[in-house]
C-alpha cells in the first residue's frame, strides 16, 4: 500500500465517539483526510427518533467511497442509549433466568427493527461475559446468565438473530469480564483464573459466538496475568491473536473497548495505545469521548507505525479487508431514500408487539 493510500484509509481503523447531535466538522474533516470506519452514539448524540435518523443518515456517509458503521451500545437495562419512545429493554439477566431461546430470539429481531428504522448497523450486544462473581457491579445484571453453557446458548442466539435481521452483532468483552470486581471504566481489573479455567468457562459464549458467525467481538480492558504477564488484555497480543485469532478461530473484526478508559489511558496515552491495540491483533480501535485532538493524533501514530514498522503494513492490510467484508455483508451501498420519520417510525418504535416483548421479560426481574 501506497503512503497516500494508507494516509487515506487509515482511519477505517477507527470508531468515534463525538459531542452534541450533528456531526462536528473536526469529525467531518479527519473522514476527510484519513477515512472513518464508524462513529458510536451516546445519550449526548439523542434527541428524538427523528434526529438520531437523521445523524446516522449523514454519518454512514462521511466517506464517499466506504460506507461508516454507526454503532450504539443497546444492550437493555442500565445500558441503553436509546431511551422511550423506542422500546426500553429489561436488562439482559431477564432472558437467562427465562431460560427462553425463542424469546431471546423474539427480543433480538424486535431490537433489531427498532435499531434498523434509525439507521444503526452495528449494536455492542450480546455480552458474553459469565456473571460469576457476586461483587462485580460494572457487569452484574448485563450478563445472560451465572453458568457458561446458558449463556453460550443464549448469546449465539442474540447473535445470530440480530444478524439476520442485519444488523452486525459485537459479543463482549474477550477474554471475559464476568469474575471482575474493579471497573474497567476507572481502574484496570484483574483475573487470577489459570488457562484451563479460562477456557473451560470464560471462553464457552465466546466459541458459540464465533460458531454462530457473530460479525465482531470486543476485548476487555482486564489483565489477566496467567495469559500476559506484561499487557491487559486489549494491548496483548498473545491475546487478541495467538488465542482469540488462531486458537478460536475469529475470522471477523476484532474492536478494542473504548480506549480513554482508565483502565488503559491511566497508564497508556491514548496514541500509543492505539498502536499497541492494533499491534496485539486489533482491527478497530475506539475512542469515544468526543476528543477529535486525541482521535486525530491515533491516526497518525498509527500512519508513522506503519512507516518506522512497528506495525506490519500487511496486517494492517488485512484488517481492512476484515472490515470490507463486514460492510459488504451488512452494509448495502447507501440507499437514496431519506430516513424514515413521523408515522414511519412510529409502526416500529416502542409498538404493541415490541412492549409486550419487554413485558414478558421483565417478569423475570
Amino acid at each position: 500500500m501506497s503512503p497516500l493510500a494508507l494516509r487515506r484509509q487509515i482511519g477505517q481503523l477507527l470508531i468515534a465517539g463525538f459531542d452534541g447531535e450533528q456531526i462536528p466538522t473536526e469529525l467531518k474533516s479527519i473522514a476527510r483526510e484519513f477515512g472513518l470506519g464508524g462513529v458510536i452514539l451516546f445519550a449526548r448524540n439523542i434527541s428524538d427518533p427523528e434526529q438520531v435518523a437523521e445523524l446516522a443518515y449523514e454519518a454512514s456517509r462521511l466517506v464517499a467511497d466506504v460506507p461508516v458503521w454507526v454503532s450504539v451500545d443497546q444492550e437493555g437495562g442500565r445500558v441503553a442509549r436509546l431511551k422511550a419512545p423506542f422500546t426500553e429493554w429489561p436488562a439482559m439477566a431477564t432472558l437467562g433466568r427465562s431460560g427462553d431461546a425463542a424469546l431471546a430470539a423474539r427480543f433480538a429481531r424486535a431490537l433489531a427493527a427498532e435499531l434498523k428504522a434509525v439507521g444503526i448497523t452495528l449494536d455492542y450486544a450480546p455480552v458474553l461475559d459469565i456473571y460469576t462473581n457476586p461483587r462485580n457491579t460494572v457487569i452484574g445484571d448485563r450478563a445472560l446468565a451465572e453458568k457458561a453453557d446458558e449463556v453460550a446458548r443464549l448469546g449465539s442466539v442474540i447473535a445470530r438473530t440480530l444478524q439476520a435481521e442485519g444488523i452486525a452483532a459485537c459479543g463482549k468483552h474477550f477474554p471475559g469480564h464476568g469474575d471482575t470486581v474493579a471497573d474497567s471504566h476507572h481502574e484496570l481489573p484483574l483475573v487470577e483464573h489459570p488457562p484451563d479455567r479460562l477456557r473451560a468457562i470464560e471462553f464457552t459464549p465466546f466459541k458459540a459466538a464465533i460458531a454462530a458467525d457473530v460479525a465482531s467481538i470486543m476485548t476487555a480492558h482486564v489483565f489477566v496475568p496467567s495469559l500476559d504477564e506484561q499487557r491487559p488484555s486489549t494491548l496483548s497480543k498473545r491475546i487478541v491473536t495467538d488465542i482469540l485469532r488462531r486458537e478460536l478461530g475469529f475470522r471477523g473484526v476484532i474492536l478494542s473497548d473504548d480506549l480513554e478508559m482508565k483502565a488503559i489511558a491511566s497508564k497508556y496515552a491514548v496514541p500509543s495505545a492505539a498502536v499497541m491495540a492494533v499491534e496485539a491483533g486489533c482491527d478497530g480501535v475506539l475512542i469515544c469521548t468526543g476528543d477529535h485532538d486525541a482521535q486525530a493524533a491515533s491516526l497518525e501514530a498509527l500512519v508513522h507505525a506503519v512507516e518506522d514498522g512497528t506495525l506490519s503494513g500487511a496486517a494492517v492490510e488485512e484488517s481492512l479487508a476484515r472490515h470490507h467484508r463486514a460492510k459488504e455483508r451488512f452494509l448495502a451501498a447507501p440507499a437514496a431514500a431519506r430516513p424514515r420519520t413521523g408515522q414511519a417510525l412510529r409502526d416500529v418504535l416502542g409498538c404493541d408487539a415490541h412492549r409486550s416483548i419487554a413485558a414478558e421479560m421483565a417478569r423475570f426481574l
